[in-house]
């Protein structure tokens, strides 16, 4: 597959319609504009490529709605250079908006038939994460830690203290909390101690697994 003028096109009306949706970060805009989102789904798939719905990929796992990755990305209030720590890399689709904002990423995927492919296509695309590991999300990546940022991709029913212990005071972690529905979760870290939670309308993702390696 290629990525032609007609692909840019939709993307362009993409982020429109994301724009219609109320995100306003012109990085997260840009990203979506940038990211050639038909080449992180399977080919029988690319006609619906840029429509804002969610998509299946390998090992029962989705690409997420373009506005839930916008509205997630955009709730991080990223800058450049910022560490982020990027549970559930999936098809590699976010990871990519997260290097188009200009962060320095450390992705954590559990299914090895997932990790392998999207290995491959992150080298044969050039995208270039600072670390890209198969494990257990919930652990995070302590010797890497602290973290600017931390975006989970799956939902989880609480917040792993893990990954609220690798958040660096001044950071922002977001994650859907919940069971069948999430409720999107932004914490900020205020204190050694003490953390902000601000919630945000319900989103459908996959669960986040406990030791399903």
């Amino acid at each position: 597959m290629k990525d032609t003028y007609r692909h840019k096109g939709m993307r362009n009306q993409l982020a429109e319609l994301l724009m219609e949706k109320g995100i306003t970060d012109t990085k997260v805009l840009n990203a979506i504009r940038e990211v050639p989102r038909h080449l992180f789904m399977d080919s029988s798939f690319e006609g619906h490529a840029y429509q804002d719905k969610a998509f299946p990929i390998a090992a029962d796992q989705t690409i997420s709605q373009p506005y839930t990755v916008a509205f997630q990305t955009e709730l991080l209030q990223l800058e450049p250079n910022h560490t982020v720590l990027e549970i559930g890399t999936g098809s590699g689709y976010q990871t990519a908006v997260l290097l188009k904002c200009k962060a320095k990423v450390y992705t954590i995927e559990r299914q090895l038939e997932l990790f392998k492919k999207t290995n491959l296509f992150f080298k044969k695309m050039g995208y270039r994460p600072k670390k890209f590991v198969f494990g257990d999300g919930y652990k995070g990546l302590p010797e890497d830690a602290p973290f600017d940022r931390i975006i989970v991709t799956a939902g989880a029913p609480e917040v792993p203290k893990a990954l609220m212990s690798q958040l660096k005071v001044g950071g922002r972690l977001v994650i859907p909390v919940g069971f069948e529905d999430q409720i999107m979760t932004l914490l900020e870290r205020t204190s050694e101690k003490e953390f902000k939670k601000t919630e945000y309308g319900s989103f459908r993702f996959v669960p986040l697994l406990e030791d399903k390696n």
